[in-house]
């Protein structure tokens, strides 16, 4: 096998996710899953899960991570990569625990890991790694062996993730009337964290205002933008804005919200706006409810013209972004310097989570960083 597709030292891939409800019976225990520890009663779930019931108590992230596995193993084929894909989640079935102990039975000994979140943040990031360090703890409890972990690195700005969004923007300015086309805005969505988990998200040295979180999200949303004024000649005036906001009324969150944002375009007079939703990797519930549902609905309240552009989901080019990353961390574990694809301002991200990354409020271990139990 040459050097450019030998994924050793790794004998399996991981697709790690968040997980839903996939019926309405479903729904309040994915729920509870969720909000574990917060003691938010099952009243108030129930109302909470009215999103989810709108669609049939089914969300959408499961069936798109079978997509995503699909691609993946059809383009790790196509290339000669002989590497297992799993699948495990944080919140539902397949869980992660179930996955790793199948994994392990396989004989699998050495496992790189890809979450569908692209970007820092504790809950993008750190989170899934205190998954992996209680999933590890769970196999060590039962004697089974305890398999390395490796989390590839954040993907925001790889060209697979970010190409397929930009053509999802020409795609989403060609469906507009030519006369709103050119004064259209572009609206670049992710979901709202608090403003305390931002302003300490990234390694230390990138802590402070938004840290690294908002800066990488503005680095995606000026390079699109930057990449739709090449193709049309059109300089679209764009902002990042937020959604999906939840927890309580008195904590800062990041802001604007996109729905406050589409008013004050209106306001202001805009035409048009495409809504872009960077900070997703599919089409999930967030991105079905919160901007397909409730933005839309305003946009038409306000007489705004509107379109939202597609996530990349399972784009053959994000499964071969993936294949290039799993690759790359590959050569670098056995001792080279790959080449490492990035666009943009910031450059390709690291390895390995420094100790003080993307901190929790309370102390917990996690693997597949420089501070991990499980070396």
């Amino acid at each position: 096998m040459s050097d450019q597709h030998d994924p050793a030292p790794y004998d399996a891939l991981l697709l790690l996710s968040f997980g839903g409800p996939e019926g309405p019976d479903d729904v309040v225990p994915f729920l509870e899953n969720v909000t574990r520890g917060r003691g938010i009663p099952r009243e108030r779930l129930k109302e909470v899960g009215q999103h989810y019931f709108l669609f049939g108590g089914v969300s959408p992230i499961n069936g798109q991570n079978r997509a995503l596995l699909d691609a993946l193993r059809a383009d790790f084929a196509a290339a000669g990569l002989a590497l297992p894909v799993y699948w495990g989640n944080r919140n539902w079935a397949p869980y992660l625990t179930d996955t790793l102990r199948e994994m392990v039975r396989d004989g699998r000994r050495r496992i790189a890991v890809l979450t569908t979140s692209a970007y820092a943040s504790y809950s993008g990031c750190r989170q899934y790694r205190e998954n992996l360090a209680d999933a590890l703890a769970a196999l060590e409890a039962e004697g089974l062996p305890v398999p390395r972990v490796d989390k590839l690195r954040h993907y925001f700005n790889h060209p697979g993730f970010v190409e397929p969004m930009t053509e999802g923007v020409l795609a989403s300015l060609a469906e507009l009337d030519e006369s709103v086309r050119t004064g259209a805005h572009l609206v670049f969505t992710t979901h709202s964290i608090p403003d305390s988990a931002a302003d300490t998200s990234g390694p230390v040295a990138d802590h402070g205002p938004g840290g690294a979180y908002v800066r990488q999200h503005l680095d995606v949303a000026r390079t699109i933008a930057d990449a739709v004024r090449e193709k049309t000649g059109t300089d679209h005036p764009w902002k990042l804005v937020y959604q999906s906001r939840s927890g309580a009324p008195h904590v800062p969150w990041l802001e604007p919200d996109v729905c406050d944002h589409l008013a004050e375009l209106r306001a202001a007079g805009a035409p048009a706006a495409v809504m872009v939703p960077i900070g997703f990797v599919s089409d999930h519930m967030e991105v079905l409810y919160d901007l397909d549902t409730e933005a839309t609905a305003k946009a038409a309240e306000l007489e705004l013209p509107v379109r939202r552009s597609a996530t990349v989901g399972a784009d053959p080019r994000f499964a071969a972004a993936v294949r290039d990353l799993v690759l790359e961390r590959a050569a670098a574990e056995r001792g080279t310097r790959p080449e490492r694809c990035a666009l943009g301002a910031l450059g390709p991200s690291h390895d390995l989570c420094p100790v003080g990354c993307c901190p929790a409020r309370a102390e917990r271990p996690a693997a597949a960083g420089a501070d991990s139990p499980y070396a």
